[in-house]
């Protein structure tokens, strides 16, 4: 069986419709790229369910191939009162709430994920828009948080709660516990070794290693077990789900 690249995918929708894709706009606008992405979505997921191995490791690289910039997409600062008195607190208040399907539900301060264990990986990040970039994140690895939280038997899914909005519908994104556990799942606060920027989610964004960018939530302020995605937004298990029939699961 063939897995179905998604950069595939995404290029053949974009032929499809005769027209050079710019940013997420554009592809919403699209009929050929939603119908294509629903498509193969269950096969893809199944297909790298079923063959590869669950915890098969997402390409590193090298210090010399950092890309010059690291592009932002998405929201590039929430602007809200709350983020922005954070912010010029240099983010110290900032807390992470793990809440939901827990048997510990926990709270953590940015200065407590900072003292725990830290990955640092370089890997490639694939934006759904069309463009790639090579980057250094350093974070705590949820599985450490997850340990901590012990997830009850029910929980599935972690639902990751954000501080920006879109129009008036809170950002979220969601993930299944192969991908939560996987040992490149981080929660970043440093890119090329500074402090997460603003524009790139400080000061904590995920980083899920084998999925399409807009996986990769940032401004993270809770994360959720659940046992069914059903009831958040639209049930979809995303913003991008919700509005745009983005596929669930963006592998790569």
């Amino acid at each position: 069986m063939t897995i179905i690249s998604r950069r595939t995918l995404i290029t053949s929708a974009a032929i499809g419709a005769g027209s050079l894709l710019t940013g997420c706009d554009a592809l919403n606008r699209n009929p050929d790229f939603q119908r294509i992405l629903a498509s193969a979505e269950t096969a893809n997921f199944t297909a790298q369910r079923a063959l590869g191995d669950r915890f098969q490791m997402a390409s590193e690289y090298s210090v010399a191939d950092l890309s010059p910039t690291f592009r932002a997409n998405g929201t590039r600062d929430p602007a809200t009162p709350a983020y922005a008195a954070s912010e010029a607190q240099g983010f110290a208040n900032w807390s992470l709430r793990l809440f939901g399907l827990f048997e510990k539900p926990q709270q953590f301060s940015m200065a407590a994920l900072q003292a725990m264990p830290q990955r640092t990986q370089i890997t490639r990040h694939d934006c759904v828009e069309g463009w790639s970039a090579i980057g250094q994140w350093t974070g705590v690895p949820l599985k450490i948080l997850l340990d901590i939280a012990r997830l009850q038997d029910r929980a599935r899914f972690l639902v990751f709660h954000c501080a920006d909005k879109l129009g008036d519908r809170p950002y979220y994104e969601s993930i299944d516990l192969v991908d939560s556990f996987h040992p490149q799942t981080i929660l970043a606060h440093r890119l090329n070794g500074q402090p997460l920027p603003v524009a790139n989610g400080a000061p904590l964004r995920l980083r899920v290693e084998r999925q399409l960018g807009y996986k990769h939530a940032k401004y993270i302020t809770g994360i959720e077990a659940v046992a069914s995605l059903a009831g958040i937004g639209e049930g979809k298990g995303g913003y991008w789900q919700d509005v745009a029939n983005y596929a669930w699961y963006a592998g790569i």
